[in-house]
């Protein structure tokens, strides 16, 4: 082994006994060096780990084992299939972003090129993209370079194209120059040749899926064995949890869960009309269904986000015959609740929310418990960030979540 070999392998045999969450995934990742011409520090395409020697000998030890977190990080949450038609660069800084305070906040050491903002903390890749483009510090110049980044790709992609559409005569072309007479290869000027293994080649979208399900096998397998040994806990626990649970379409599981609610049932009364048959048949009798509806306007709640909520709530009501009382709720309840909404009528925003302040759920449980009756359902719309009721109520609760925090009690869905 090189110098540089043994201390990748030394970082890895750390975390493997130290974070074996971390340890399990980067064992997962052969480790190859790379040219120096295309590898300028490290970099996974979800199957290899390749670095460079000058990168990994300027590193300590305890960054070592977070350069090497980093990369196995980016491959379990599948980075490189989530990407979509994103633009590459700025879609990267996203996912570095996401990552890096994980693995800080797990007590690594990050490397001195570390991209990390507080501000992006507990934020997936694809909730931080957009925000770049407001935050970029350098303005027009980082987003030219951005977008330049992402021509040099796509270029690149065509000249590929090009070299397998001319019979690889340009490739021959590039042999025959840096060989001499006797079909030796030719020395560089400078005296140095390739010294490490070549980019490897883009996936395809199959490809991507594919291993993209096999690190999710991965990733579970990996907290599995972690939690065994009772070194998985923290933010890097939620963001497993929240990455493991079932990716099944959140408007799929609202109107489930409301169908199942409405209290449809038979009715053997006689009809008040006059028939001759003296026989009574049963009947399908539909009773309204009472929904409370609390929406969380502590902030962290967009405007869009809740429209996107209430237009799906409108769409579901009118097929299960609900009656809405809308509540808004962030420290407090907000001035003007409740706001009802028959069956016929629009379940719409057109009202005037003041918010802004801390979260705490309990008001809008003891406004219900204030109530003749409980309702059939509530449903809260919120991060589930602040404080919880101390008992659960006896109506069923169900928590539409943006984020990844937990809930004492009710049935959770996941938003985004």
């Amino acid at each position: 082994m090189s110098d540089i070999e043994n201390k990748l392998a030394t970082a890895r045999t750390r975390l493997i006994l130290d974070k074996p969450f971390l340890g399990a995934l980067v064992l997962r990742l052969p480790m190859v060096e790379g040219d120096p011409s295309w590898c300028e520090t490290t970099y996974s395409d979800g199957k290899t780990f390749y670095y460079n020697s000058d990168y990994i000998d300027a590193l300590d030890n305890d960054q070592t084992q977070f350069a090497l977190s980093h990369e196995a990080l980016h491959c379990a949450l599948s980075h490189f299939h989530r990407r979509g038609h994103r633009v590459k660069h700025r879609w990267e800084l996203a996912c570095d972003y996401a990552v890096n305070p994980l693995l800080i906040n797990d007590g690594l050491k990050p490397t001195p090129d570390a991209a990390h903002l507080r501000e992006y903390e507990g934020m997936t890749a694809e909730e931080i993209y957009p925000c770049l483009e407001d935050n970029d510090n350098d303005g027009e110049r980082d987003l030219e370079r951005k977008t330049d980044s992402a021509d040099d790709d796509q270029d690149n992609e065509n000249e590929e194209n090009k070299d397998m559409s001319d019979g690889g005569a340009d490739k021959e072309r590039q042999k025959n120059d840096t060989q001499d007479g006797s079909g030796n290869e030719k020395e560089e000027p400078d005296g140095s040749g390739a010294k490490g293994a070549p980019k490897p080649n883009p996936l395809s979208p199959q490809q991507q899926e594919d291993l993209s399900t096999q690190w999710q096998q991965r990733l579970a397998a990996a907290a599995q064995t972690a939690l065994q040994n009772g070194k998985l806990e923290g933010e890097m626990a939620r963001m497993v949890d929240y990455l493991l649970q079932p990716k099944l379409p959140w408007r799929m599981l609202l109107a489930s869960f409301m169908s199942m609610t409405a209290r449809d049932d038979y009715s053997y009364s006689r009809p008040s009309t006059r028939r001759g048959d003296p026989a009574v048949y049963p009947s399908l009798r539909s009773h309204e269904t009472n929904v409370v509806v609390v929406i969380d306007t502590s902030g962290s709640i967009s405007a869009d986000e809740i429209q996107e909520f209430i237009s799906e709530i409108d769409a579901i009501k009118s097929q299960v015959r609900a009656r809405i009382t809308l509540l808004t709720c962030d420290s407090d309840l907000n001035h003007g609740c409740p706001w009802t909404f028959e069956p016929w009528d629009e379940f719409s925003m057109d009202i005037e929310i003041r918010g802004g302040g801390g979260t705490n759920f309990k008001p809008a449980f003891n406004w219900v418990e204030e109530q003749d009756s409980n309702p059939n359902l509530l449903m809260y719309f919120t991060d589930a960030e602040g404080v919880f009721p101390e008992v659960e109520p006896m109506y069923p609760v169900l928590w539409l979540v943006k984020g990844k925090e937990t809930v004492p009690f009710g049935q959770r869905i996941q938003l985004n």
